[in-house]
């Protein structure tokens, strides 16, 4: 009997060191840094646009508006970093100095600052108020700094560049430790320029010196994260829509890229399966159409079911997000800014609230040599550095994980173990139902995390298939859970003749809406069958489900006069197609330079305008966007007077709406947008709506 047991005791031993001795697997390809590392679980931050645009009501600024327009009444940064902080934000990145060169920090190289304006009678410093009061809510504190100057003489020069590092450096080492330096794409084109107003570019590749700049960072800031559409660090999405994609790979080929590089977002923003470096997305959005606050966009603010979209699609896509909050000229973050905050933050503690797979059962049908260390358990122990893996040169396997008995779900969550690299490339997933296996879905990349958004399934298994990998799959964190479901607003839209549409965002819903500004209630007009707008009206409208009472929110949407008695025609009377005017985004109108010259659009009466509003192409690859314009009305189609011109700024990156208010109103009968540069220097317009504001 001893025998026995000491002859168990050694197979036990045996067994023992068998698994010991099982080793890790090797990196593949790039690998992120620790920096990274914690970069990418940070997952949620916020970014600050605030400065003199947001007193001139511009997105960019010329560089030419005096620093005594800054003056907000009620600064309040312990304001921003409270909102972003109960929102689970963790960080806040400041745009510190944006393309027009106002800096909002008192810069020993510049007058154009913060202390040549009347705030706090030129002794503040936006800055160091910001970095105090994220210390204080415990956030990490990032930077924006624009290498493009609209304002500084030497822009375009190498003189600038000293200037540029020096403005760097006052940053980096006056405010404490910095998590993201945060560089835009855009370089060069028109401005001030120390009164010169002319256009200057630069070599985009090789203008700023990046390799010696990137170096000043790592030396006064060594763990800071460097942002740009190549990195080093961290990479743009492609985007300003929040949306990473279905396909993200967070390796790069990063010596391909330089910062504002034609097709970036066709070509390199999605990653590459064979990138050279460790480069991941980073989504930025903002919380309205725009990045700097505008009055007119009080009311568009996005929906919680937008923001819910937004997180999804980049924290669920193997990116972080990065998402803007416009402060406004009092200073403040605005309070219907900060509801849709809170209602996101509420509603992503709901579907996170319970997760299903933290005691259920996992059996793989491969583990890296039967190792304890590498079983599937490890996915749901709730420990980031524990993983799943197979053998070497095993790249298809699964996981079951066994609920023991129905259970419903709709949220399905999936990370990989990205120290040693991204490595899944096609996946499945299967639920088992009342004993029959089904499949609900099929992706392709993992990376940090992934979290698939399903339709409600009740079933007692999931199985998970690793269908393509490049070496053996490493998977550290499987959880399920069932989010309730919400009601999304409903969809508006009006056609040319003035007919405006309500349609459900799913079937059994109930739609009611007011047309004189009301909140509307189920007291309110019920829709039922397409009404008719021909004038300027605030129609507000929300979905409900009759039997359970889930109500959405109020959608508020601005409608001008209709555009039934519209024609586009040359200037001598020739028809031309109404791709332009036809009130739906989605169809465009394609014109030359040489067209656009030489049409009119007839508004069928007199019309007193306030400005118009232009929307580029809504296809997934902008492309055909005006940058620089004139817009002009005539009252006999004869004798034209200009009313507006200038640019579209940042209109590449967000292609929405512009809209455009005149230093007057003007009675007319005609109007023409004339376009005197669109992207890429192409010669060929893409409008998908011309419109006017008369109220």
């Amino acid at each position: 009997m001893t025998l026995l047991k000491n002859f168990s005791f050694f197979i036990l031993i045996l067994l023992i060191q068998s698994c010991a001795s099982v080793s890790a697997p090797e990196p593949v390809g790039p690998v992120p840094s620790s920096h990274q590392l914690d970069w990418q679980e940070m997952e949620f931050y916020g970014f600050i646009h605030f400065s003199i645009n947001t007193f001139t009501d511009v997105e960019w600024g010329y560089g030419d508006k005096s620093p005594e327009l800054f003056n907000p009444t009620e600064l309040d940064t312990r304001q921003w970093a409270r909102i972003a902080k109960e929102a689970g934000m963790k960080g806040l990145i400041l745009t510190n100095k944006h393309h027009d060169g106002f800096s909002l920090w008192p810069s020993e190289y510049t007058d154009y600052s913060v202390k040549n304006s009347p705030w706090k009678n030129g002794e503040g410093d936006v800055v160091k108020e910001l970095a105090e009061a994220c210390k204080e809510y415990d956030l990490k504190m990032g930077i924006y700094l624009s290498p493009w100057d609209r304002n500084h003489a030497d822009y375009g020069k190498p003189e600038y560049i000293d200037y540029f590092r020096n403005q760097l450096t006052e940053l980096l080492t006056n405010y404490g430790d910095i998590f993201e330096v945060w560089f835009d794409g855009a370089n060069g084109g028109d401005g001030y320029y120390g009164g010169a107003n002319e256009v200057r570019t630069v070599d985009k590749k090789t203008y700023y010196d990046w390799e010696n700049t990137n170096a000043l960072i790592r030396k006064l800031q060594p763990n800071a994260i460097i942002w740009s559409d190549n990195g080093p660090d961290a990479r743009w999405v492609g985007n300003e829509h929040g949306f990473s994609y279905e396909t993200t790979w967070s390796p790069l080929l990063r010596d391909s890229i330089y910062g504002g590089m034609p097709d970036y977002n066709i070509k390199y923003a999605m990653g590459q399966e064979n990138g050279t470096h460790w480069v991941p997305a980073e989504a930025d959005v903002s919380i309205r159409p725009n990045w700097y606050y505008h009055k007119s966009e009080d009311n568009k603010v996005k929906t919680l079911k937008e923001l819910l979209d937004i997180y999804y699609r980049s924290v669920g896509q193997n990116s972080t997000l990065l998402l803007n909050l416009p402060v406004d000229r009092r200073g403040l973050v605005h309070e219907n800014d900060e509801k849709q905050l809170k209602k996101l933050t509420a509603q992503l503690k709901e579907d996170f609230a319970n997760n299903l797979a933290s005691n259920a059962k996992t059996t793989a049908s491969q583990v890296r040599g039967n190792a304890s260390d590498y079983s599937a358990k490890n996915t749901v122990d709730g420990n980031k550095n524990t993983y799943w893996a197979t053998d070497d040169g095993v790249t298809t396997a699964s996981i079951i994980i066994d609920f023991g008995k129905p259970t419903l779900f709709n949220r399905f969550l999936i990370q990989e173990y990205i120290p040693l690299g991204q490595r899944v490339k096609q996946f499945s997933l299967e639920a088992e139902v009342d004993g029959k296996w089904e499949t609900i879905d099929n992706q392709t990349t993992i990376g940090y995390k992934r979290i698939l958004r399903l339709e409600d399934i009740k079933a007692t298994k999931i199985r998970l298939t690793i269908e393509d990998s490049k070496a053996a799959p490493l998977i550290s964190n499987i959880e399920v859970y069932h989010a309730p479901l919400i009601v999304d607003v409903p969809k508006v839209s009006r056609d040319k003749q003035g007919n405006v549409t309500l349609e459900t965002p799913e079937d059994g819903l109930s739609i009611y809406y007011t047309l004189n500004g009301d909140e509307p209630s189920t007291s309110s007009l019920k829709y039922s069958e397409p009404f008719h707008l021909d004038h300027p009206t605030t129609l507000k409208t929300f979905s409900i489900d009759p039997e359970t009472q889930r109500q959405s929110e109020t959608l508020s949407e601005n409608f001008e006069i209709s555009k039934n008695l519209w024609k586009i025609i040359t200037l001598d009377g020739t028809s031309l197609s109404e791709e332009a005017i036809d009130e739906n985004p989605l169809t465009e109108w394609s014109a030359n330079k040489e067209l656009l010259s030489n049409y009119k659009i007839d508004l069928g009466e007199t019309t007193t305008i306030k400005g118009f509003t232009y929307t580029p192409t809504q296809g997934r690859w902008v492309s055909g966007v005006i940058t620089h314009y004139s817009f002009y009305g005539s009252k006999d189609g004869h004798q034209w007077t200009k009313l507006s011109e200038g640019e579209f700024s940042n209109i590449i990156a967000n292609p929405i709406q512009q809209n455009v208010m005149f230093d007057k109103a003007s009675d007319i009968k005609y109007i023409k947008l004339i376009a005197h540069k669109i992207m890429n220097d192409s010669d060929k317009a893409l409008i998908a709506e011309i419109g006017v504001i008369t109220k």
